[in-house]
């Protein structure tokens, strides 16, 4: 059976001076007690998007569905490549954690289940956070970019076309293409930062995706396994990025919360 929903939008959770405030929405259950919260974090190459625009393919109600389920959800803004530069969207979400575990009183939220939610660019921050430090207990990774400085080789691997050029995603994240700054590029990848430390960690990944391909999944699996951590990686046949072509999307969420009742089985007791 599942909960009914309350909506706290528009709430302020970071102010960086110079810069529009950076804001969440709430998506909470009717609980009587403390419940887990996903940070949500979008997806957009960096440069677009928004904390109100869930994949097209999960329709406008996906974050009421995950609150529905006993998840209260924190749908994060943050500032875009045309906005500031990195490290600015790893520090708007690790604010945002900062903000969970602050106002978790007032909210009814269980700052012992806090887990980060991700697709594509969205992931990227969400494992890079959780890999450097941040308060997460763990990560749902959907098409996430991990290796900026690999990933227009690992395109043309996949069929796709690469753009190593200055006027790419990832080049307006850095500030320049990630061949031109390779030490900056690995502190953003969070291949770099797999490490024993690291939280459960699922990957799901689209197997014909050749904008974010697979391998870049498959790597951070490998590096997470070989430090010890525990990751899951699944590959979704058919599936190319944002999920198109998949042919069940509602059991690739099913999947993503089953996952985080496994890590942290109290959340799903009801």
């Amino acid at each position: 059976m599942t909960a009914p929903v309350r909506r706290v939008p528009d709430v302020v959770y970071g102010e960086v001076p110079g810069y529009r405030p950076l804001e969440l929405d709430l998506y909470l259950p009717r609980e009587d007690r403390p419940v887990p919260v996903i940070v949500l974090v979008h997806g957009g190459g960096w440069r677009r998007g928004s904390r109100r625009h869930p994949l097209p393919v999960l329709g406008a109600d996906f974050y009421d569905r995950l609150a529905a389920q006993g998840f209260a959800v924190a749908a994060i803004d943050y500032r875009l490549s045309g906005e500031a530069r990195f490290p600015a969207p790893l520090d708007d979400v690790r604010t945002a954690i900062g903000w969970v575990g602050e106002h978790a009183a007032g909210y009814g939220l269980d700052t012992g289940r806090v887990f980060l939610w991700g697709d594509s660019a969205g992931g990227h921050l969400a494992l890079l956070a959780a890999l450097t430090g941040a308060t997460a207990h763990g990560v749902v990774a959907w098409f996430p970019v991990t290796d900026l400085a690999r990933l227009p080789s690992d395109v043309a691997d996949a069929g796709g076309v690469p753009d190593p050029g200055p006027g790419s995603r990832e080049a307006l994240l850095l500030g320049a293409p990630a061949s031109s700054v390779p030490g900056l590029a690995r502190e953003a990848s969070p291949v770099s930062h797999a490490s024993a430390a690291a939280p459960p960690v699922l990957l799901m990944h689209g197997a014909a995706d050749d904008l974010v391909p697979p391998a870049q999944s498959i790597r951070l699996a490998e590096a997470l396994h070989a430090a010890g951590a525990t990751a899951e990686l699944e590959l979704v046949p058919g599936a190319t990025h944002m999920w198109n072509g998949a042919s069940d999307t509602d059991g690739i969420v099913r999947r993503s919360v089953e996952f985080l009742r496994t890590v942290t089985p109290q959340a799903g007791a009801r």
